[in-house]
């Protein structure tokens, strides 16, 4: 199978945590553009953060380096997350200012993402949730979320809204939380063109079978619109080298997204704390690459594997994969 290959290019910058405000230096955008065209391995996307990377007075530079280097720009990712007056939740604030304010962000990113000829606009919407019992309404503030969704995604027909779920952080819960209630959420705007991002951490981190999620996905109708990897060791968005920790389940996640048909973007989505970020974010990509490889080569007998249904032979094909 021939997939595409990207980055987000924030990640080859500065990284930080609530102890070390900066373990690295801060490259500009257009340095790191620079980089990751020059030294990533595979790559024929970049997904650029909104306000952080792509902006609309620097939208026609941009736009010209993309098109200078011969690459893609395969989403924007609207910054709702780190602004301080969203800290209480942008389109799902309580503040009917907040969420105008909120939405009309959402929509000049869009306008960007079409001007940067990008299809897809990640809405990954950290703010929108909660964090105590007892002081938000569920069903409002859903309702809020549903109605400024599918206006985007009226408004612009031809963008596809991906909304990317996470269990929680910054918020204690979020409104997109896991598969199920993400598709929920997709459905209930009643357009076409919003789907959902699997963030193979989000989804290790919210306890699901990321190859079921891609399952549950494809049978809700085709809603599997974006893809990033990373990895975890199950209790928090570690954002570490795919691969570091859940290997078998790499494995048929790549299978999975073969047998549903799945062309989007395969897009790495990593945190190299304290890592050369270059040398990290490529060791992810090898390893995606690997697995694609081995689904590739033993495709029929992972089919076959699954319908008879025998761990221990299955278990006797993982452990030849690295004898």
């Amino acid at each position: 199978m021939k997939n595409k290959y990207s980055i987000i290019l924030g990640n080859l910058g500065n990284t930080c945590d609530r102890f070390c405000k900066s373990y690295k230096d801060n490259p500009s955008s257009e340095e790191m553009l620079d980089m990751a065209v020059k030294r990533m391995p595979f790559i024929e996307g970049v997904e650029l953060v909104g306000t952080w990377d792509i902006r609309p007075d620097n939208v026609k530079e941009m736009k010209k380096r993309f098109n200078d280097y011969g690459i893609a720009c395969a989403s924007i990712i609207p910054d709702t997350f780190t602004v301080k007056e969203f800290g209480k939740g942008s389109i799902t604030s309580t503040d009917k200012s907040i969420r105008i304010k909120a939405l009309d962000y959402l929509k000049q990113m869009s306008d960007v993402a079409l001007e940067m000829d990008c299809e897809i606009l990640n809405l990954w919407l950290g703010q929108d949730g909660y964090d105590y019992m007892l002081t938000a309404d569920y069903d409002q503030e859903r309702e809020w979320l549903r109605e400024a969704t599918a206006y985007l995604a009226q408004t612009y027909p031809t963008l596809h809204y991906a909304l990317e779920y996470k269990p929680k952080e910054p918020r204690n819960f979020s409104y997109h939380a896991r598969m199920a209630d993400t598709i929920l959420a997709a459905k209930e705007t009643g357009f076409p063109n919003v789907g959902v991002t699997i963030d193979t951490g989000h989804s290790f981190f919210g306890g699901e079978n990321v190859a079921e999620a891609v399952v549950l996905a494809k049978r809700a109708g085709d809603l599997l619109f974006h893809m990033h990897f990373n990895d975890n060791h199950g209790n928090w968005d570690d954002d570490m080298i795919v691969s570091s920790v859940h290997m078998t389940c790499y494995v048929e996640l790549l299978f999975w997204l073969r047998k549903t048909g799945y062309n989007g973007w395969l897009s790495m989505d990593q945190y190299p704390y304290r890592e050369e970020a270059i040398d990290a974010i490529s060791e992810s990509i090898f390893w995606v690459k690997k697995y694609e490889q081995i689904v590739d080569k033993y495709y029929t007998e992972i089919e076959s594997l699954i319908k008879l249904n025998d761990a221990v032979e299955t278990s006797r094909f993982l452990r030849n994969l690295i004898v």
